[in-house]
């Protein structure tokens, strides 16, 4: 069993970023893995307000003190992200800034949504600020493309290509958490 953070990376009112997130939670507890659920909503990090700079872990904040927990504790991560204007959305890149160490040789992997591109655009975006926090990217990722054409009464519509695409994910990073945690240590 693998601990798996799920981070909805849209914070948007009226978003479909949730229940795409909430596909990917029951796919990932489904396959018996524990999940920490992560809606940057509720979470409600406010812009970047450390006095330190994250590497040094000398963090102030309740509110940072809490995410650092729930980061250190994860053993893998799916970004469930938009593309916005060709690019990331700010709540997510701000979530991923207040912290430095605890990214660290941690598995990632997308399951992108937004028109044509499927959120591509945005993931192209984020591969190097994950690179410079020392994740370790998976080679499997969900892409969905016209996503708000697929949430049929408040869910994801069934698609038999992306629950094989999902269930790649969930296995790329079981399989990559272990050798990876053993390299944090």
């Amino acid at each position: 069993m693998t601990r798996i953070m799920i981070i909805v990376g849209s914070v948007r009112p009226g978003r479909i970023g949730l229940p795409i997130a909430q596909w990917v939670r029951e796919r990932v507890e489904a396959a018996g893995h524990e999940v920490d659920f992560a809606d940057l909503a509720e979470i409600g990090l406010p812009f970047l307000d450390e006095p330190a700079h994250p590497a040094t872990k000398q963090y102030t904040q309740p509110h940072t003190i809490a995410w650092s927990e729930r980061v250190d504790a994860a053993e893998a991560v799916i970004l469930v992200t938009p593309e916005y204007n060709h690019s990331y959305s700010p709540a997510l890149k701000n979530a991923l800034d207040f912290l430095f160490r605890e990214w660290s040789r941690k598995p990632v992997a997308f399951v992108s949504y937004g028109g044509v591109s499927g959120g591509l655009r945005g993931v192209t975006a984020l591969e190097p600020v994950l690179l410079a926090l020392g994740m370790v990217r998976s080679t499997a990722d969900v892409i969905i493309p016209g996503a708000s054409r697929q949430i049929e009464d408040g869910a994801l519509a069934h698609d038999e290509s992306r629950e094989s695409a999902m269930q790649a994910v969930i296995d790329d990073l079981a399989s990559l958490a272990g050798p990876l945690a053993a390299l944090r240590t």
